[in-house]
């Protein structure tokens, strides 16, 4: 009998409780400027695409960084926008074998319940799944709590308003 193996892709599940409007937060999620300010320590920047204001459905951003002691580029597309729901943007060019972020929006009674759902792959084989088990897999997680700190920040004061009021 031969036994298969399989392997499970890497996935990060995070849910944010902000006290504001689901459209607030909507937007401030795919706003291409509050995501520079939430990655400033890593020097992101959009340098292709989309690089000011909100991204849509379709769109692009070539995002530049520096992650891991090395500068990267990662091109990221816009696949799915239900506004003001859900929005899932997909690696097309970048260092993943794949790349998968959903972004999910739930209003309830006093704000808004954002979900980030990530699937990733790295390469390298065995060697880039146990460097996810590891490391990568926190790392991760923690750009994207970083991130949300940021929108949050944003949204539940009226800085948001430098952001979306133009």
């Amino acid at each position: 009998m031969k036994l298969r193996s399989f392997t499970v892709m890497p996935t990060i599940h995070l849910t944010t409780f902000i006290e504001a409007p689901v459209e607030r937060v909507f937007d401030l999620s795919r706003n291409i400027d509050l995501h520079k300010l939430s990655m400033t320590k890593h020097k992101e920047e959009a340098v292709a695409g989309i690089r000011f204001g909100l991204i849509e459905k379709n769109e692009s951003v070539t995002w530049k960084a520096k992650h891991l002691f090395k500068t990267r580029l990662l091109r990221s597309k816009i696949t799915e926008m239900i506004k003001p729901k859900l929005f899932i943007d997909e690696q097309a060019q970048g260092d993943f074998k794949m790349l998968k972020h959903e972004h999910h929006f739930k209003p309830c009674d006093n704000g808004t319940i954002m979900i980030d759902l990530i699937y990733f792959e790295t390469p390298y084989g065995a060697v880039g799944k146990w460097f996810n088990v590891l490391y990568f897999t926190r790392y991760m997680r923690g750009l994207i709590e970083q991130r949300n700190k940021i929108i949050k920040e944003y949204a539940e004061s009226e800085k948001w308003k430098k952001l979306l009021m133009k």
